[in-house]
């Protein structure tokens, strides 16, 4: 299984983390630091989009593992309620195309 950590240390707004998921993830240039961006590059995981440094395989599976997760938790809660909910989406995303998921959430 591939992985990717993000810092939740490091996330102390919405503007860290797209610049934690911009480093972490390898976004490409043009990202625009929005949740939507964030969903659209995390869509093209098995294609070849180059919107992220991660290529999966049909079956593979991209676990996003976020440190410190806890403290991420309590000071930011509106923020990983909408990750999470995004993860769901663009797993459902990936089925609505006859896919497997393509992501797994982990908070540490």
């Amino acid at each position: 299984m591939a992985s990717v950590q993000l810092n939740g240390a490091a996330i102390v707004d919405e503007a860290a983390f797209h610049g934690e998921s911009r480093r972490a993830f390898g976004f490409p240039e043009n990202y625009a630091d929005t949740i939507d961006a964030w969903v659209d590059c995390l869509s093209y995981l098995r294609d070849d989009e180059n919107m992220t440094a991660f290529r999966l395989k049909p079956n593979e599976v991209l676990e996003i593992v976020i440190t410190d997760g806890a403290a991420l938790q309590a000071r930011l809660p509106d923020l990983v309620e909408e990750i999470a909910y995004c993860v769901g989406g663009i797993n459902e995303r990936y089925e609505d195309y006859g896919e497997k998921p393509a992501l797994k959430l982990v908070l540490r």
